[in-house]
């Protein structure tokens, strides 16, 4: 059963209701991914539900939105590295492929991917790994989260 915050990301997080939300930033909402099968894991949503494209933002909330996926991307790296000596760098997308709102994928990726993987882009993981129960979020990724979301505290701080 999805619970109904799935079906409105942005909507619930513009509520209060969006379990994932790590942080309000400034064009949008820093939220953890569903699934962790790259820990840390993270997506920027649009705080504006209707919009589809990063074209459909006036240049002046383009420019924060581009900023805030800047910023959770040196979050992410930040505690990655700290967290998995394993961490190499960060892949930030903006695909708009599949669903209909503006967002940013965040992906941590790590020397311990499998090699023929390591250097590709993170679509071509195994398609069971978005749906593996392993690969949940859940309890588990508190710490995680904890460290992000000091990261992106950090960093709006300059």
């Amino acid at each position: 059963m999805i619970e109904d915050w799935r079906a409105d990301r942005i909507g619930s997080a513009l509520r209060g209701e969006n379990p994932t939300v790590l942080r309000r930033l400034d064009a949008g909402f820093a939220v953890i991914g569903d699934v962790q099968f790259l820990p840390g894991y993270s997506v920027l949503l649009a705080d504006e539900p209707h919009v589809e494209r990063l074209t459909d933002l006036p240049r002046a909330r383009r420019l924060a939105f581009l900023a805030d996926m800047e910023r959770l991307g040196e979050a992410l790296e930040r505690a990655c590295a700290r967290l998995d000596p394993a961490f190499r760098r960060v892949n930030l997308e903006i695909l708009g492929n599949t669903d209909g709102f503006l967002h940013a994928h965040v992906w941590p990726r790590y020397s311990w991917e499998p090699a023929e993987l390591v250097g590709l882009p993170v679509w071509l993981h195994p398609r069971e790994h978005w749906r593996d129960e392993r690969f949940a979020l859940g309890p588990r990724h508190d710490a995680l989260r904890a460290a992000i979301t000091a990261e992106l505290d950090a960093l709006g701080a300059r």
